[in-house]
């Protein structure tokens, strides 16, 4: 197996694990997991070869650990970043004083205005980092990184989530508590 077929197989489970899973008529159940004996002959069906062991080497060589399986390995799911909705159970979680958000120069103006909005996803997204935040910024460009007062908006009465693969997560960040 190949760097590119890995990857490949990555961002096409994103878009039927996270986003259309009808994409290949593909059933999640409330929790976001599917069953991966399904998963497998319904990529075959179309046309996305994939087998146990590529699906292996995804979810543990994934660099931001975007998929789980359950504990047998007969499921798998998208850890955080769904438009379609789910239940991922997620903890309340105390955040770190700051977190941060990668953003590019065009979406400056509107964030000054409604601050950080989840859109089309189930929550905004947060890094503990800012080396996090500028991978994510820069895949839309040169990266802006945002610092936001986590723990001043929790004591205001946000709540926070810390994802399987320590994304934090947050309905909204207004934008009062965004260094710019």
């Amino acid at each position: 197996m190949n760097e590119k077929e890995i990857k490949s197989t990555s961002k096409f489970l994103s878009l039927v694990l996270r986003h259309s899973p009808e994409t290949i008529h593909l059933k999640l159940d409330e929790n976001g997991w599917a069953n991966v004996e399904e998963l497998i002959t319904k990529c075959n069906q179309h046309q996305k070869k994939i087998d146990l062991e590529l699906l292996n080497i995804v979810v543990e060589t994934n660099d931001k650990k975007r998929f789980t399986f359950n504990e047998d390995k007969t499921k798998i799911r998208a850890s955080q970043g769904h438009s379609i909705e789910v239940e991922l159970n997620l903890k309340e979680a105390l955040p770190l004083e700051f977190l941060y958000h990668g953003t590019v120069e065009a979406s400056i103006h509107g964030i000054k205005e409604k601050g950080l909005q989840k859109m089309s996803r189930q929550h905004v997204h947060l890094s503990k980092d800012k080396e996090t935040a500028i991978k994510v910024g820069s895949r839309r460009g040169k990266p802006i990184i945002l610092k936001v007062e986590a723990r001043r908006m929790q004591e205001a009465g946000f709540k926070f989530y810390l994802s399987e693969n320590e994304v934090w997560l947050t309905d909204e960040v207004p934008a009062k508590y965004i260094e710019f």
